[in-house]
């Protein structure tokens, strides 16, 4: 138990300084949780994961923060926090260690964001999938407003041209600047978001930058 604790100390301290901290709350509801090994190993995973991919160039960047995501189990929120749309934060999901499409694509832009790429070439962008009935989300990554997106979606492990995802219908994109609709699947004319009763987005920046979490 000691052993466990000690190591949740530190990982709580390693994530400190990189806006992913581990309240006292999270430490005492990892420790007492049934599955506190497996969460305990993935925050280690992260540690490594990051420390390996800082460095590296932007498409494997991407790739790495794709793929390292990818790896943890999909749910829907009805399941997970009985909800029909609760939107994670990245500590969340990664103590939950399950979550839908948008938990994926907010963990991969926070993450992105600490690895140093620009938060204004980083959108989640809603699309809706041929063949689906819901709507989904995914990253992107537009180096400039003409340039064709990069797509990070945690339905494909493969980084690919938005124009290759010939699946993917977009609807709209959004980051903490501005948001737009699409036009031939490239970055169109700013728009404003109809977010209903709740605006999700800036409730989820709040507690992340405000440590609600």
């Amino acid at each position: 138990m000691k052993r466990i604790l000690l190591i949740l100390i530190l990982l709580s301290s390693l994530l400190a300084a990189k806006k992913c901290e581990l309240t006292k709350k999270d430490l005492e509801y990892i420790k007492n949780s049934p599955k506190k090994s497996f969460i305990i190993n993935r925050f280690k995973a992260y540690k490594a994961f990051r420390k390996k991919a800082k460095n590296l160039r932007i498409f494997k960047k991407l790739s790495h923060v794709n793929a390292f995501f990818n790896r943890i189990l999909p749910v829907d929120d009805k399941t997970k926090f009985k909800s029909d749309d609760y939107w994670a934060t990245r500590k969340e999901f990664m103590i939950e260690g399950r979550g839908d499409c948008e938990d994926y694509a907010i963990a991969k832009y926070f993450t992105l964001l600490e690895l140093g790429v620009d938060p204004k070439e980083l959108y989640l962008c809603v699309v809706k999938v041929k063949g689906a009935t819901s709507y989904h989300m995914v990253l992107l990554y537009i180096k400039t407003p003409s340039s064709m997106p990069l797509v990070l979606d945690n339905l494909s492990f493969k980084v690919v041209p938005f124009n290759k995802r010939k699946d993917l219908i977009p609807k709209f994109a959004f980051n903490e600047y501005s948001s737009h609709i699409f036009e031939n699947k490239i970055l169109g004319k700013k728009v404003n978001i109809d977010w209903g009763k709740v605006n999700k987005w800036e409730k989820l920046l709040d507690r992340v930058y405000n440590k609600k979490e």
